[in-house]
């Protein structure tokens, strides 16, 4: 019998107090309310932790270095205590055939209760040669694994979307993981990399409820993907008022304005880098001066120079796009302040006249 993750926080000597505030901080970790511990706690007290295969394919390992980044939950709180981390080769001790027999175990031993996560993507180029695992293509440990998964989590923009390997000419024919395994429901974690809080609430929320988040209609988690990062951008206020970087390292740049100018994608990036960005809520990209790349929308590798902006972005009518709003703005502006000095020379002129 599987150990619960209660089971092994007692084993570790962790008070009930420390695990029900656990319980109290991942709730809101995962944008629930505080009425949810007492659910979590109960389905960490009595569900068997959950066996988990991490495969990787065509990949930089960028999600696994995001994931042992999380700051809440601890990656190490995740992999020792919440899930049975049974296979991941790039942190696994075991090696060789004895890891690869890992694989083998997990499937035949938990068949349709274990879940999948998958970094990386599979080539098809060659019959799947040009990504070999154990001296086998990735793509037939692709399939093994995924034939009895109970669902499967894709990993970063490379298992989502294809990424970087996929980009033009693709060579060697990667494409993401929901275009080889058609028949798993699958929650794709798009980024490159995700955020690493995000990765490991996903954990979390599927092995505590058992089941998988509600999801987009690209089959993204609601809970991190539902809004654009323009919308909670704390530079949007700039962009409402027109007032853009026009060059790197100008006067709009050191004083916080909008980076649509220099290309920032956040119009059309939906993620949550601007509400829980990164090394533990500390700054994301925008914030240390650079705009969005959009690296986790699908195809962001083929939609031309990181640099050149959207070029039809619509926020103040139909007819006015982010382009034209700083002239406007500037023309109001320009108008307000003539007005005012009219306004100003005429009460003057009264003045004068009612003094003579």
């Amino acid at each position: 019998m599987t150990e619960t993750f209660y089971d092994v926080l007692r084993r570790q000597g962790i008070s009930r107090r420390s695990f029900l505030k656990f319980c109290s901080l991942t709730a809101a970790s995962l944008g629930l309310g505080p009425e949810f511990a007492p659910t979590m706690a109960h389905a960490l007290e009595t569900k068997p932790r959950t066996p988990v295969l991490w495969l990787h394919g065509l990949e930089c390992t960028c999600c696994s270095e995001a994931f042992i980044r999380s700051a809440h939950p601890l990656a190490s709180d995740v992999i020792l205590s919440m899930i049975s981390l049974d296979y991941d080769d790039t942190i696994m001790a075991a090696a060789g055939h004895q890891a690869e027999a890992i694989v083998e175990e997990v499937v035949a031993k938990y068949k349709g209760n274990y879940l999948l996560a998958v970094e990386g993507n599979p080539p098809l180029n060659a019959d799947g040669m040009y990504c070999i695992i154990g001296g086998k293509p990735f793509l037939d440990q692709l399939r093994f694994a995924a034939k009895d998964c109970k669902a499967i989590i894709s990993w970063g923009s490379c298992a989502s979307w294809g990424c970087v390997q996929a980009a033009r000419p693709n060579p060697t024919q990667a494409v993401p993981v929901h275009k080889v395994i058609r028949d798993k429901p699958i929650i794709k974690v798009p980024g490159c990399p995700p955020i690493p809080e995000v990765m490991t609430a996903v954990v979390t929320y599927m092995a505590t409820f058992d089941k998988i988040p509600e999801l987009d209609r690209q089959g993204r988690p609601k809970m991190f993907y539902s809004q654009r990062i323009h919308d909670k951008c704390y530079r949007r206020p700039h962009f409402d008022a027109g007032q853009f970087v026009e060059a790197w390292d100008d006067d709009g740049a050191r004083r916080g304005y909008c980076l649509y100018k220099m290309g920032c994608k956040g119009p059309t990036t939906y993620n949550a880098c601007s509400t829980t960005r990164w090394m533990g809520g500390l700054s994301f990209p925008i914030q240390s001066g650079h705009g969005c790349i959009g690296c986790s929308e699908d195809g962001f590798w083929d939609n031309g120079s990181f640099y050149n902006r959207l070029s039809d972005i619509h926020q103040f009518g139909i007819e006015s796009n982010a382009d034209k709003v700083g002239a406007t703005a500037a023309g109001v502006v320009g108008a307000a302040v003539a007005a005012h000095a009219a306004v100003s020379a005429i009460k003057r002129a009264r003045q004068n006249g009612g003094n003579e």
